[in-house]
């Protein structure tokens, strides 16, 4: 099979003489075949202008597979998306890869939002059955965005953009998301944007904050960590959530960058602690999809000068399922300079013991999902009773989040849970209040600090 005859064989069509329109990995239309088409539609209707669709589909998660298994299997999942979005492809659609891992399709007989959520919706299917790496098998999914003409654009660039925008959408809600364009998505991706700038300004100027709320022994209630929450309070916006600016850091592409601040902000405030305290930090689905990241975790600390031992990384079960291959080499390399690695939200996932099974964790974050309902549901109650008994087991610790109150926190002792953390014990306050709690309870903290 040569590079050039076998794309086009899979797609079933005929190596064309003039190449200028046409993906020559895998022969799909191009770019520019896209817009040729978009323009042509809308030339024969504008007498009388029905409206027609066009759609962007992103691969979720696609670059770490070039890092992983290397450019050539990069090009064999495009030729086998390529391949599957031709044949499925509805009547009289054109489909074309605009970018490296975004493909892109002109749909003439789609004319309202439920048509383009139905062809999504069948796309989506289709492309999220393995795919074929010889000795390998690897699940991708993808995102995607639809624009309606005329209605989203009268002209190719703006019914192009009202496309991204509406991809944009897709990708800020999770993997494997449809999105059609209107003007209440337009909105909310604006305020998106201008929230984007003014957090990455926020980083730039080193205003994000970190918080930290403590982490308790459940025998003696004596604090023996911390964990490191971000936090931020911007001029003209506000206190903006966590919840909000974290996730758009990472849609966005720049979670690296915000975690760095972070990191650097936690490790230097641990350094103050008493030495037997440990600082927990939350890695986002991103980090763990970058083969990268444990050298540039490991890389801070090192520069700030904090023991790996003191370190402690939370990971989600749903970050974890986004590429278990990366994310165990990484869990792998961190552990094995002593890094202790957590799995957070334990219980809300949907194959938390096969994570278990594969995974090398140290400990287990009881979700407060469960902690909350302990005093009135006893189906939580005996969760938690045999989440803490398997763990038991299998040697790992466990921390229950999110206690609030004296009977929570009693009931969790009954238990045996060894570790929790709430607002109860504590609420997430800034490095100086920190160190007070702390030289509440340690002699020798003001000495150190």
């Amino acid at each position: 099979m040569t590079a050039v005859e076998t794309p086009y064989h899979r797609i079933g069509i005929e190596t064309p003489a003039v190449t200028g329109n046409i993906d020559l990995l895998t022969g799909l239309g191009n770019a520019r075949c896209l817009r040729q088409t978009v323009l042509d539609l809308a030339r024969e209707r504008a007498s009388d202008p029905a409206p027609f669709t066009i759609g962007l589909a992103n691969i979720d998660g696609f670059k770490p597979i070039n890092d992983l298994f290397g450019p050539a299997a990069g090009d064999e999942i495009l030729c086998q998306v390529a391949y599957r979005l031709k044949a499925c492809a509805p009547e009289g659609a054109t489909i074309t890869r605009s970018e490296s891992d975004e493909f892109a399709f002109v749909l003439p007989l789609v004319f309202e939002r439920k048509g383009a959520e139905k062809v999504g919706q069948m796309l989506k299917e289709v492309l999220s059955a393995p795919f074929d790496l010889g000795d390998r098998h690897v699940r991708l999914s993808a995102s995607f965005g639809f624009a309606v003409y005329p209605f989203a654009g009268e002209v190719f660039e703006d019914l192009l953009k009202s496309a991204d925008t509406a991809l944009y959408r897709s990708k800020r809600r999770g993997r494997g998301q449809i999105t059609v364009y209107s003007q209440e998505i337009a909105q909310e991706m604006k305020r998106a944007t201008q929230l984007e700038q003014a957090l990455r300004n926020a980083i730039i100027a080193n205003e994000v904050d970190v918080h930290f709320q403590p982490i308790v022994d459940l025998r003696n209630d004596a604090v023996v960590g911390f964990e490191a929450l971000a936090r931020w309070c911007d001029a003209d916006l506000g206190y903006v959530s966590p919840a909000v600016f974290v996730p758009l850091a990472e849609e966005r592409g720049f979670i690296e960058s915000l975690a760095e601040v972070l990191l650097r902000k936690a490790a230097h405030a641990a350094l103050s602690w008493p030495k037997e305290l440990f600082l927990s930090f939350n890695l986002s689905s991103a980090q763990l999809m970058d083969p990268a990241t444990s050298h540039r975790l490991l890389s801070i600390i090192h520069q700030i000068g904090l023991d790996p031992r003191r370190l402690e990384l939370e990971i989600t079960e749903t970050a974890v399922m986004a590429d278990a291959d990366i994310a165990q080499k990484i869990v792998a390399e961190l552990r094995a300079t002593g890094v202790r690695v957590s799995l957070d939200d334990f219980g809300t996932g949907q194959s938390s013991l096969g994570r278990l099974r594969d995974f090398s964790f140290d400990k287990v974050k009881i979700d407060r999902a469960f902690v909350s309902r302990i005093s009135a549901d006893r189906a939580s109650e005996h969760i938690i009773k045999a989440i803490v008994a398997m763990c038991e087991g299998l040697e790992l610790e466990v921390v229950a989040e999110g206690i609030e109150d004296f009977s929570e926190a009693l009931k969790l002792k009954a238990l045996g849970c060894g570790l929790g953390q709430g607002y109860f014990y504590g609420k997430p306050a800034d490095a100086v209040a920190t160190m007070r709690y702390l030289s509440d309870r340690y002699r020798d903290v003001s000495a150190q600090a």
